[in-house]
C-alpha cells in the first residue's frame, strides 16, 4: 500500500517488482476466499435454474434493467422499476439523464467485453462517452489538471489529474497483464479505483460500476449477466455503499477485505433478484 496527495490505495502503478500479481494477493486477505467461494456457489445456483435452460433471455433482459435502475438509485436518481420500464424519455430533467445514461451502460457494457482485456482505457473512455451523451470537450477522456468533478454522493478527497493518469496507467496494466485473482476481486478493485481516482468530469460512479459489470461477465463468472452487482449495492444502501469504499481508499487490509467482501455481497443480492426473476418466468407471471 502507499499513500499519493492524501488518498491511501493498492499500488497499481505498475505490475513489476516484489508482487507480480497483488490483485491475487487481496484474494487472499482473512475473509476474502470465503466470499468468492460463496459468490461463486450462488452464481451457479441461479445458473442451474430450470428457466435458464429454456428463458435465458428473458433472464438477461431482466437483469439489465434492474441493473441500470441501481446503478442510478446510487447515483441520486431512486425511481421505481415500473417507472424505469415505461419511461422512454430519458431528457427531461437530471434525474432522467441518470436514469438514462445507466440504461445506455448497462447496453452498451456487452459491446466491449472483447476490447476491456486489450485496452481498458479506451473502454472507459467509450463508457463515459455513452454516459455523458453530449459533444463537451471534457467527455471521453480523463479530466485534466484544473477540471473539477461532478460527483456530489461521493465526497472523498480528489486526486490530482497526474495521480489519476498515472493509477489508470497501473490499472489497465494489471487487466492486460491477467493474473491468477478471483473475478470477484479484480471487479472490486476495478469499481474501487474508479470510484476513488473520479477521473471524469461526470458520471464516474456510474461507469465504475459498468465497469465492475464488464469484469464479472467478461472473466466467465457471470456470461450471460444475469447477476446484476448493481442491484445488490442499490439494496445494500448508500450509506454501506460509502463506508466500504472509505476501506478501500484506507488501503489496509481489513478496509480492502471489507470492500470485496461488500461487492460480493452486492453480486449475492444480485444473483437473488435474478433467482426471483426465474421463479416469476416459471410461474408464468412475468
Amino acid at each position: 500500500m502507499e499513500s499519493r496527495g492524501g488518498v491511501r490505495t493498492v499500488v497499481l502503478m505498475s505490475t513489476t517488482g516484489a508482487t507480480a500479481d497483488p490483485l491475487a494477493a487481496l484474494g487472499e486477505l482473512p475473509g476474502v476466499p470465503e466470499s468468492v467461494e460463496s459468490v461463486r456457489k450462488a452464481v451457479d445456483r441461479v445458473y442451474g435454474h430450470r428457466v435458464m435452460r429454456r428463458r435465458s433471455n428473458a433472464v438477461t433482459s431482466e437483469a439489465a434493467l434492474r441493473a441500470a435502475r441501481g446503478s442510478a438509485a446510487l447515483s441520486g436518481a431512486d425511481w421505481a422499476l415500473e417507472e424505469v420500464r415505461r419511461r422512454s424519455d430519458f431528457g427531461v430533467d437530471d434525474d432522467a439523464r441518470v436514469v438514462g445514461a445507466a440504461l445506455r451502460l448497462t447496453a452498451e457494457a456487452g459491446q466491449l467485453l472483447s476490447i476491456w482485456r486489450q485496452s481498458p482505457l479506451r473502454v472507459l473512455a467509450r463508457l463515459h462517452l455513452v454516459a455523458a451523451a453530449t459533444g463537451a470537450d471534457e467527455v471521453g477522456r480523463p479530466r485534466r489538471a484544473g477540471e473539477g468533478v461532478d460527483e456530489p454522493l461521493v465526497e472523498l478527497e480528489l486526486p490530482g489529474a497526474d495521480e489519476v493518469s498515472g493509477r489508470l496507467e497501473g490499472l489497465s496494466e494489471l487487466i492486460v497483464a491477467g493474473g491468477e485473482a478471483p473475478a470477484l476481486v479484480t471487479a472490486a478493485v476495478v469499481h474501487g479505483e474508479l470510484l476513488a481516482l473520479r477521473p471524469f468530469t461526470s458520471c464516474n460512479g456510474l461507469v465504475a460500476r459498468a465497469a465492475e459489470r464488464i469484469v464479472l461477465i467478461g472473466s466467465g463468472l457471470d456470461p450471460k449477466a444475469i447477476c446484476p452487482a448493481e442491484v445488490g449495492h442499490a439494496e445494500l444502501g448508500r450509506a454501506s455503499y460509502l463506508a466500504a469504499l472509505d476501506g478501500y481508499v484506507s488501503g489496509t487490509p481489513e478496509g480492502m477485505a471489507a470492500w470485496i467482501a461488500h461487492c460480493g455481497r452486492a453480486v449475492e443480492l444480485g444473483v437473488r433478484e435474478s433467482t426471483a426473476v426465474c421463479e416469476a418466468l416459471q410461474r408464468g407471471a412475468a
